[in-house]
């Protein structure tokens, strides 16, 4: 599954590395955000096979990969390869994933992600712990870059939560998974995140960041009481050095204060509420 918006270059790429798997998934869906540059057009005449959903408006990196859940779990989903759209699998990337996830059995199975230059990239790199299977270390939470999930644990767990539209869903969603549950990372399957910097400047999206953390932290289930200090510690650290490098404090201070009324105030809609009802239907001419 890749959820796209505004980059039908690097999802025609994108599919052409999925198209090129020793091991190719049974079905690939596209979830369109409603992209205004033809990528539906693209996906309809140059990948027929691919299930598309053209979502009528845009409802984010959150709001696709829940429309896409829904979507797979619907077509009867074993296992679920999610990747974002400037994503590029190399050759054995899904074969490696299924192989940790057929001999271990994961909630999750995340792969190596690598920035352009090759170096592995620190917006994608899960913290590791030790682990009992050898040569997979064991992770509490992973990104949507590139990560197998085992369908039945998200049926127990339901799916992303749509409102958060961008910015912290993959990460409160694996965790929301992982809790009490095993996940893995997999260094032999390999991606490479096209990203156009190694770090992302959490600084422009600040809003979205400090509201789906209030979120996180007080409306989800995702994190045990100890664990939730840990986290809610390394965000304020997070900010703070957002805070130290901003050349636009004063805007800074404007995001963070909306964005703490935002996530106080109320929380997340209902997915039922925040997605189009289009999105359940394939978007097959």
């Amino acid at each position: 599954m890749v959820v796209t918006y505004e980059r039908r270059d690097l999802l025609a790429r994108a599919l052409a590395a999925i198209d090129a798997q020793t091991r190719p998934p049974d079905v690939v869906i596209v979830v369109d955000n409603a992209s205004t540059d033809g990528t539906a057009e693209l996906v309809r005449s140059r990948f027929p096979a691919v299930d598309l959903l053209a979502l009528p408006y845009n409802t984010g990196g959150a709001g696709g990969f829940a429309a896409g859940i829904a979507r797979a779990l619907d077509l009867g989903a074993t296992a679920l390869w999610l990747m974002d759209d400037d994503t590029l699998p190399r050759p054995s990337a899904l074969e490696e994933l299924l192989s940790t996830f057929g001999q271990h059995r994961p909630a999750l199975a995340a792969s190596r992600v690598l920035w352009t230059d090759g170096r592995d990239h620190p917006m994608n790199t899960p913290r590791s712990r030790p682990s009992d299977v050898a040569g997979h270390p064991r992770v509490r939470s992973a990104s949507f870059v590139s990560v197998l999930l085992d369908a039945t644990v998200v049926r127990e767990c339901g799916p992303p939560v749509a409102d958060y539209f961008l910015w912290n869903d993959d990460f409160e969603y694996t965790l929301r998974l992982l809790r009490g549950r095993l996940g893995l990372l997999c260094p032999r399957s390999v991606v490479v995140h096209h990203t156009a910097a190694p770090v992302f400047d959490v600084s422009t999206r600040f809003f979205h960041e400090v509201r789906n953390k209030v979120w996180l932290f007080t409306r989800s289930r995702c994190l045990g009481p100890g664990e939730r200090l840990l986290y809610a510690g390394a965000t304020l650290r997070r900010w703070a050095r957002a805070f130290a490098r901003s050349s636009g404090r004063g805007r800074l201070v404007r995001e963070l204060v909306r964005g703490l009324w935002a996530g106080v105030r109320s929380g997340p809609r209902p997915n039922a509420v925040v997605l189009p009802a289009a999105s359940r239907e394939p978007g097959r001419p």
